[in-house]
Formats: structure tokens, C-alpha cells, sequence
């Protein structure tokens, strides 16, 4: 049970970093776009590092099960917030609808 999760797990992240490095070079005014994913890739690549020490700090002080479902929760209340702060992500359906914004100079 716990290997077929994981694996619908990592195909589920597959379908969300393919979405997510689609719509950010489509989204960004093209000479803006070397910038923008730079600083993405930063920001990936941290994520990683800080989610771990996050995790260590909050199960050593929680548990292994306080932990998780401290996780759990933050995860859906971005996902929530996200939803209501950024509602022209939350509706977008296709990649053709996304266009990038004026272009900076």
C-alpha cells in the first residue's frame, strides 16, 4: 500500500513541476525570462534544504506524527491561500491561456 501511494504521489509531483516549468517561461516577458528562472531555480533548489530542517525541528519538537500532520496542514493552507490570492492561477485551465504581462525594458 505504501509503494503504490509513493508512486501516485511522485506522479502527481511529475504532473505539477512539468505544469509549474511550463507556465513560468510562458508567463514571463521574454527578456525577463533568464532572470525569472534563475531565481527559480534558487528558490527549488533551497526548498529542499529548508523543508528538511523544517521537518527535523518540528519532529523533534512534535514527534514523527505531530510532525506529518503539522506538515499537512501547512501544505493545505497555502494551497488555500494561494487559491484566494492568486485566483487567475487557480482558474487557469490551459497553457494557452497563459500570456505574458508588458514587457519590462
Amino acid at each position: 500500500v505504501a509503494f503504490i501511494a509513493i508512486m501516485v504521489l511522485a506522479g502527481a509531483d511529475a504532473v505539477s513541476m512539468f505544469i509549474r516549468l511550463t507556465i513560468v517561461p510562458l508567463a514571463t516577458p521574454e527578456n525577463m525570462r533568464g532572470r525569472v528562472l534563475a531565481l527559480e531555480n534558487v528558490f527549488i533548489g533551497a526548498s529542499n534544504e529548508l523543508g528538511a530542517f523544517e521537518s527535523g525541528v518540528t519532529a523533534a519538537l512534535l514527534g514523527l506524527t505531530g510532525a506529518i500532520v503539522f506538515g499537512g496542514i501547512g501544505t493545505l493552507a497555502m494551497v488555500a491561500l494561494w487559491a484566494v490570492l492568486f485566483p487567475a492561477l487557480r482558474d487557469l485551465d490551459r497553457f494557452d491561456e497563459v500570456s505574458t504581462s508588458t514587457q519590462v525594458e
